[in-house]
């Protein structure tokens, strides 16, 4: 048998000052809203405002102890931290008080409540901002187990966070390996081309929503591009016959890249494996003149500091920023010998070598905690 959160604590909101009343900021309490709830510990750095002890007697902000276990019940569903000073929250914030912590971990309930969040999400409800009640955490039903019990379990997720969290370090310092190479190789090239002149195709991918399909030939978002990767795991897939029709817009080969326009714009990815696959219109599809430039060489071209910075420059619109294939033509890439751009590539695999073995640790990784999530707290 289990035991429901409501009856091991009392549940407390946040609220927000109202900004026509200075005399409610500048304080010396932090205020937080749920971009602070990351999953560990927060302190006065996570703080988007300051706000008076006025402000927590005159309006609905209140303290919340140290040492607490916050939700976030909308806009950041099921995101948790637990703070390490004193400070106020947004009303988007559930502050969980008064558990007894000789029966309770926090840092147990905090991976309790974690991995909740899909179900906690799925209950969200509202037309334009969903959220939850406070009644859906009350009902959460927790394993009823000693705290000996609890702390080994939570140590236990902590050792395999610690090694997520290493491995993706690894593979970031490895990318920045590649960017200083290629400022080490190329920052004083001074012959410059345009991406015009270097691509034989800038398009976009289907702008038609295809019929998709439970299973068949992947369809791929901006989310498929985001480790500068492309990844196959999609939610969509297109029949062969789908595949055939569009196929003819956006031919894929090996050697082509493609690049993020929309939203999270700016990730490029090289097509490295001979697979079918089709992607959405705020994806780019670049091919490459290969007698003058080398693939791996303009992938590292576009992800570089100049290049991101031109199309930062280059982007439109302000709810969604977009790139333009019209813009995309015009970033300026320093262009050396084919040789050169050659023996950069033959860097940029070696590197990638170590990528493929890090990633491969990740994934275990990965696997080993999303298995423990289950095991312990369903």
């Amino acid at each position: 048998m289990g035991i429901k959160l409501g009856n091991i604590c009392r549940f407390q909101s946040g609220g927000t000052p109202s900004k026509g009343k200075p005399e409610f900021f500048n304080g010396t309490i932090p205020w937080i809203t749920t971009t602070a709830l990351n999953g560990g510990n927060i302190g006065k750095e996570s703080a988007v405002d300051w706000i008076s002890e006025q402000a927590i007697k005159e309006s609905a902000a209140k303290i919340v102890p140290a040492f607490s276990i916050m939700v976030g019940t909308r806009v950041g569903v099921g995101k948790v931290a637990i703070n390490t000073m004193s400070m106020s929250t947004s009303q988007d914030i559930i502050s969980l008080l008064d558990i007894d912590e000789s029966m309770w971990s926090k840092a147990f309930l905090c991976k309790f409540l974690q991995a909740k969040g899909t179900f906690l999400n799925a209950q969200a409800r509202g037309a334009t901002i969903k959220g939850i009640k406070i009644d859906v955490l009350s009902e959460l039903e927790l394993p009823k187990i000693p705290i000996e019990e609890q702390q080994h379990i939570s140590q236990i997720i902590d050792k395999v966070k610690t090694t997520i969290a290493i491995r993706q370090r690894q593979l970031q310092k490895l990318d920045e390996l590649v960017k200083a190479r290629f400022v080490e190789m190329f920052s004083s090239c001074q012959h410059i081309a345009s991406m015009n002149e270097l691509c034989s195709i800038i398009t976009d991918g289907t702008h038609q929503p295809p019929k998709f399909q439970d299973n068949g030939i992947p369809f791929i978002f901006v989310s498929n591009l985001v480790n500068n990767t492309v990844t196959y795991n999609a939610e969509k897939f297109i029949s062969e016959e789908t595949y055939g029709e569009l196929y003819k817009r956006t031919p894929i080969e090996i050697g082509d890249l493609l690049l993020s326009t929309v939203g999270s714009y700016g990730h490029v990815a090289v097509v490295v494996e001979d697979k079918k696959f089709l992607f959405q219109r705020h994806i780019a599809y670049l091919k490459p003149k290969h007698e003058i430039v080398n693939s791996f060489y303009l992938h590292a071209a576009l992800l570089s500091p100049d290049s991101q910075r031109q199309i930062e420059e280059k982007v439109k619109g302000i709810a969604q920023k977009t790139l333009n294939l019209s813009e995309i033509k015009t970033i300026l890439i320093p262009l050396p010998s084919i040789e050169e751009q050659k023996n950069f590539e033959v860097f940029v695999k070696q590197v990638d070598k170590s990528k493929v073995a890090v990633q491969k640790a990740l994934d275990e990784a990965q696997l080993l905690f999303d298995s423990l999530m289950q095991k312990y707290f369903g």
